[in-house]
């Protein structure tokens, strides 16, 4: 068997829109929600499967991974988040980067020549590293105009994958992956009225202008935390809203609270862009958080450790 294991956000999504591009290959596709990471799991591994998996991190799927390389499974795992000590095997090969200014879908472009690189810098700008893609969009000559299209449309697919459930998305990221996969270049979607581009601009649009009135529980010269209610909007914008909140004041770190329909909270992190370092450092001291150095998040804080979280990253950036 051949498995496609993929993040539901946007570096996920463009990763393996590449690959399929570059070399069409039928696979059993496994994703979810951005936050589902535990994907491989999800896998009985034999002998002979070939596994691609990508931008879910290493560490927090490695007794998955374990298994599948004893099973006699190959794996290809391409990711930019901790790591934790990658195997040596004969049948891993592992590209990982955990350069705060790297993501997944640039990765994979490096790896095939960069034949669908356009898609690969829509991933980065849905990644929020947008210095980077536009670094990469100067270098292909793109106009003003292009190079906002294509944040844009990162920006779309990666809104789409935040939430507690499937149910809370617009697209199933299976699905929204099959939609983009006619389409060679982004601007191919974005000159096509009837694509998926227009339908999440739509309901992006919607969404962050109901988060403008979010409750701020903490504000300060250090960092800023947005508490949003308890609604499937609200679960769909508490990743791109930190991101903009980042991008408006990039000298702060940002927390966004959602209630995730377990009496707790999910919580996204930005670090400050100025100092893209800490965020996984901070989210890693609590029981289910983890990310990368620029970005992270934790998936059921108890409401009881809300202020000792405020603290712990209030403290961090002082």
């Amino acid at each position: 068997m051949k498995y496609d294991i993929f993040n539901g956000d946007a570096d996920g999504i463009i990763a393996l829109l590449q690959l399929q591009l570059a070399n069409p290959t039928d696979t059993v596709k496994i994703t979810g929600v951005k936050r589902d990471i535990q994907l491989l799991k999800n896998v009985t591994p034999r002998q002979g499967d070939c596994i691609r998996v990508l931008d879910v991190s290493m560490e927090k799927n490695m007794d998955a991974l374990h298994d599948a390389l004893s099973a006699g499974a190959k794996v290809m795992y391409v990711d930019h988040h901790k790591a934790g000590d990658i195997p040596t095997h004969a049948n891993l090969f592992a590209h990982i980067d955990l350069d705060a200014n790297m993501c997944t879908s640039l990765i994979v472009s490096d790896l095939i020549d960069k034949q669908f690189h356009l898609w690969a810098i829509t991933a980065a700008y849905g990644d929020n590293l947008f210095a980077k893609a536009d670094n990469e969009a100067d270098k292909l000559g793109l106009t003003e105009l292009q190079k906002s299209q294509l944040k844009a449309f990162g920006t779309y697919i990666n809104y789409n994958g935040y939430g507690s459930e499937v149910a809370d998305l617009h697209f199933a990221p299976a699905d929204l992956f099959e939609l983009l996969l006619q389409f060679k270049s982004p601007f191919d979607a974005i000159n096509d009225k009837n694509s998926v581009y227009y339908t999440l601009e739509q309901a992006y649009k919607a969404d962050m202008q109901k988060a403008a009135n979010a409750t701020v529980m903490h504000d300060c010269d250090t960092a800023k935390v947005i508490l949003l209610e308890d609604a499937a909007w609200a679960r769909r914008v508490s990743g791109v809203l930190g991101n903009d909140l980042a991008n408006q004041s990039p000298n702060k770190a940002h927390a966004v609270l959602t209630f995730n329909n377990k009496g707790s909270y999910l919580v996204s992190v930005r670090a400050p862009l100025t100092n893209k370092q800490g965020a996984v450092d901070i989210c890693s001291k609590f029981a289910t958080g983890g990310g990368r150095a620029a970005a992270a998040g934790i998936n059921e804080l108890p409401k009881a450790q809300v202020k000792s979280f405020i603290e712990e990253l209030v403290g961090y950036y002082e």
